[in-house]
């Protein structure tokens, strides 16, 4: 082949070079494939230099993802890359290792199946997958009741607090389901299960609590939902079921607050999905959803292909895609255990502790994250009259620390928050080095006039002034909201959060 020839003869000619860059002469295109090859050095030195750029994934804080797996798992990980998950049949043991992983978790989660039955669940490549098949199954459940009743099936909704991971605004608008949404106030800022039950009617598919708020990491109180829910079941006689998003929490309570009331130990809880790439301790890409029982999961939304020699039972949004994270979540499965979870995830709660304590210390911080949940300290100002937490998210960047400052949902806009999410690669002295490092960043801010030195002294002058003409002058509450509306205008509406 020419081209194979020509590319031979540039690598060849590379070799005398030093840098792979300088056999690029033109800047590589944006938007339309190069017309030309170029050496595969010089492909991986152009891509390699861009990705410089990044910041550091141990030092994105904003995120719940994984960030670091044992070399023998990378590996593993590595030598499946190329393995197509869905390939059954051809990957046999690869579809086996899938099997065993929904069984861990189903009685990780107390699901009531006997040690020789097989669990009702499925992988995912995130809880945002896991979630619309669990929506999906709620959804043609209610629905076939509906029908068989004789009544309209046309407007379902769900009840969420307004807390909730996008996702579930995802669902709601792809699959045609209202989302009735409960409102959080200043200092509860998780779902209110009494506001929950209140809103739920004969339409509603299912109830969704959150165990493990994106926003403070709080677990709500499922246990009290279900005892609510059920009440209003036997007086209306509706049988709402409830879905447990457990994509932050569902590897943490099990290990360290094993005794909460939350699973399928609780009779409503008929679904939960938990997040493999999250405190599961994989490489993004994985997800799991959990069935209490076959009944649970209607048997129509189940695809049986026979496409490459055998039946293929499918339930999933997609069709291909990789095998190497269920493997890799099958090693940390085996390679942990029990024990080693529960070592990790109270190693994290320990630093989460130790963070807490010091950014406490500097006596500039209200924390809002409790200490019962997803191991992270989401804090706010004591003082923003001067700078905002958007300014310390900003000014942090330089040190390589990537934390995100945002405002609560309805009706909760005026507080704004920095949250530092502790993962397992997070150690102690990561933790005492960060409160160092904010420390030393309201020290220089405080030293500069307000007029000079922060984002939130511009924004108060944009919003005191209009037109030239001086305005009423506000509250300091009153400022602070419109500053943070002013932020949330910047940022779109969109949500803090990665499923």
């Amino acid at each position: 082949m020419v081209i194979a020839s020509t590319i031979a003869a540039d690598s060849d000619a590379l070799l005398h070079s030093t840098f792979a860059s300088r056999y690029v002469r033109a800047p590589v295109p944006r938007f339309k494939m190069p017309e030309k090859s170029m050496p595969k050095e010089a492909a991986y030195q152009v891509i390699n230099d861009e990705l410089m750029l990044d910041g550091n994934p141990r030092l994105n804080l904003a995120s719940f993802v994984t960030t670091w797996m044992e070399p023998e798992c990378n590996d593993l990980i590595m030598a499946s890359m190329n393995k197509n998950y869905v390939d059954m049949d051809e990957y046999p043991v690869t579809t086996e290792l899938q099997n065993r992983c929904v069984n861990m978790i189903a009685h990780l989660l107390h699901a009531p199946v006997g040690d020789d039955e097989t669990a009702i669940g499925v992988g995912t490549v995130g809880s945002s997958e896991a979630i619309m098949l669990a929506g999906l199954a709620f959804k043609r459940k209610w629905q076939n009741k509906r029908k068989a009743e004789g009544k309209p099936y046309d407007k379902p909704n769900i009840v969420t607090g307004a807390n909730v991971q996008v996702c579930w605004e995802k669902f709601a608008r792809y699959f045609e389901v209202e989302l009735k949404e409960v409102k959080l106030t200043e200092g509860y800022y998780v779902m209110d299960p009494v506001k929950a039950v209140e809103m739920v009617d004969e339409n509603t598919i299912c109830v969704a609590a959150i165990l493990g708020s994106t926003l403070t990491g709080e677990f709500e109180d499922v246990k009290l939902l279900n005892e609510l829910l059920t009440k209003k079941n036997e007086e209306t006689g509706w049988n709402t079921p409830i879905h447990v998003d457990a994509a932050s929490g569902g590897f943490i309570a099990p290990f360290v607050c094993p005794d909460l009331l939350w699973d399928f130990r609780l009779p409503l809880v008929k679904s939960i999905n938990v997040s493999g790439h999250k405190y599961g301790l994989v490489y993004a890409g994985v997800g799991w959803v959990i069935w209490r029982a076959k009944e649970d999961l209607p048997e129509e939304l189940i695809f049986h292909i026979n496409y490459l020699g055998s039946d293929q039972p499918t339930f999933t949004l997609n069709f291909s895609k990789g095998s190497s994270q269920i493997i890799a979540q099958y090693y940390q499965f085996i390679r942990l255990g029990f024990e080693g979870y529960k070592r990790v995830i109270e190693n994290c709660m320990e630093n989460t502790r130790v963070l807490k304590e010091g950014l406490e210390k500097t006596g500039r911080f209200d924390i809002v994250s409790k200490d019962v949940g997803v191991p992270l300290v989401a804090f706010s100002l004591k003082d923003s009259s001067k700078y905002s937490v958007f300014d310390i998210s900003e000014n942090l960047r330089r040190f390589g620390w990537i934390i995100p400052a945002y405002t609560m949902p309805a009706d909760a806009q005026h507080i704004a928050v920095l949250r530092v999410v502790v993962r397992e690669d997070f150690s102690r002295s990561l933790a005492e080095r960060l409160v160092s490092h904010i420390e030393q960043v309201l020290k220089e801010m405080d030293s500069l006039p307000v007029h000079v030195s922060t984002t939130a002294a511009t924004v108060r002058e944009k919003l005191e002034n209009t037109e030239g003409k001086k305005v009423v002058q506000k509250s300091e509450r009153e400022i602070q909201e419109e500053i943070t509306r002013y932020w949330r205008r910047l940022a779109d509406g969109k949500r803090i959060g990665v499923c």
